[in-house]
């Protein structure tokens, strides 16, 4: 996993490069028409549809992942170079932040600014209205979805994959292990990246998806919520103006961070925004426009001021760093584990 966390973090995802969700996105498609097709407009034939969507992709996921696994303990030469590719292909560190600094490299201030180019590259990594935006709020998208994509794209697998490696070190490893429980997570995530709109027929279709990613993702986000005050207080700005109030302590971030976020629509998306914009020192949130319509999103860190290239920044190296401690932390937890489990059986 470490190996996967530093592949990731040199190459990213390769241009080119068949990609594990890539083959997911392919199969819900697929399924979507089929369910479609079958169910028309019945809301309860598209609920069902959906699950089943659900269960086939989820599930399939999880046994090609286990099915490297295998490979990676009966031929190891064959298995571990796959089982690595697949750990790094299930984590998006890099490839979050190369999408993030192209918008950054168009926006005023950089060599060859374009405000156009700034805001069509916006538009591939959110899902509001880009056209009108300003540097001022594209800049405010770019740490959204900086620290929202983080826990989506990067904490949760990585969560799994370390779940996962415990049950390796607590039972023996004919259960599923990180590849099989990330794999699992990244359909989900995919799911609900695909079918999780509340319009036409994915009001129905893609309830069963979208609440299975809620729910796999409600604990890594509130570990990165807990974790992210651990690594040092936010910048605050000089004298007694705006930004003065906002450097709590770790527990009264973590404690306000739950608090902020949950006044947000999805259970995940505010929390781990908050956590964020605590823990950089900037204030995000405001009204988003998608599709034309007009949605005011939950105001984090008033106090704060509002998003720079600096602020940008912070996010994405506040995630490194978090990566890097999540995996510190977890080697003697794990090594503890496999001494337990050695221990209890005799090993």
């Amino acid at each position: 996993m470490v190996a996967a966390c530093l592949l990731d973090r040199l190459l990213g995802d390769p241009r080119g490069c068949l990609h594990p969700v890539q083959v997911m996105g392919g199969a819900i498609s697929a399924l979507r028409r089929l369910s479609e097709q079958w169910a028309a407009d019945r809301p309860w034939a598209l609920r069902l549809g959906g699950a089943g969507i659900t269960m086939a992709v989820v599930g399939v996921s999880g046994l090609a992942g286990w099915g490297v696994e295998r490979l990676a303990w009966a031929s190891p030469p064959l298995g571990l170079p796959l089982l690595l590719l697949g750990l790094a292909s299930a984590l998006a560190g890099r490839s979050l932040e190369q999408a993030v600094r192209e918008v950054l490299l168009a926006l005023p201030g950089a060599p060859d600014p374009s405000l156009e180019i700034a805001r069509q590259r916006l538009s591939w990594i959110v899902g509001r209205d880009v056209h009108d935006l300003d540097p001022p709020e594209i800049l405010r998208a770019l740490a959204e979805t900086a620290s929202e994509n983080a826990v989506d794209g990067l904490f949760a697998p990585l969560f799994w994959m370390l779940a996962g490696a415990a049950l390796w070190c607590l039972w023996p490893p004919l259960l599923p292990g990180p590849l099989a429980l990330a794999w699992m997570f990244k359909a989900a995530s995919t799911l609900d990246s695909m079918l999780g709109y509340r319009r036409g027929r994915l009001r129905w279709l893609g309830t069963a998806g979208a609440r299975l990613d809620d729910a796999l993702t409600w604990l890594p986000c509130r570990l990165v919520a807990l974790s992210l005050p651990l690594l040092g207080s936010p910048p605050r700005p000089a004298g007694s103006g705006p930004g003065a109030g906002c450097r709590p302590g770790p527990w009264s971030r973590f404690q306000r961070a739950l608090r902020e976020g949950a006044a947000d629509p999805s259970p995940n998306a505010g929390v781990s925004q908050a956590a964020y914009a605590l823990a950089a020192g900037v204030r995000l949130g405001g009204v988003n426009r998608y599709g034309g319509d007009e949605r005011a999103k939950p105001v984090l860190m008033n106090a704060c001021p509002g998003a720079d290239r600096a602020a940008v920044e912070r996010i994405l190296a506040l995630s490194r760093r978090l990566e890097l401690a999540w995996l510190l932390a977890a080697l003697p937890l794990l090594l503890a584990a496999a001494t337990f489990s050695g221990r209890a059986t005799g090993g």
